[in-house]
């Protein structure tokens, strides 16, 4: 089973792929905040989806670049690759 994507990895990748310095923590707290107020724009969010997709070795299905928010994006993530398991 893979461990689930947390949002201090999600600040990784944003700071990686989009070049975005967030706190992880700051994301955590703030449920309702988009991905816009993050900085980050459709593209580095594909990047990242990109990326678990490797990292994972499965497909992240669902659409995962239609979530507005951090939260709904970790929880069609860490659901994703819990079914892909």
């Amino acid at each position: 089973m893979n461990d689930p994507v947390t949002f201090e990895d999600l600040a990784t990748l944003m700071k990686r792929r989009a070049g975005l310095a967030v706190d992880p923590w700051e994301m955590e707290s703030r449920p309702d905040a988009d991905f816009a107020d993050y900085g980050l724009d459709s593209l580095g969010l594909l990047g990242i989806v990109s990326e678990l997709e490797n990292r994972y070795g499965t497909s992240i299905g669902n659409n995962p670049e239609t979530c507005r928010t951090p939260h709904e994006f970790l929880d069609l993530v860490n659901t994703q690759l819990t079914l892909g398991a």
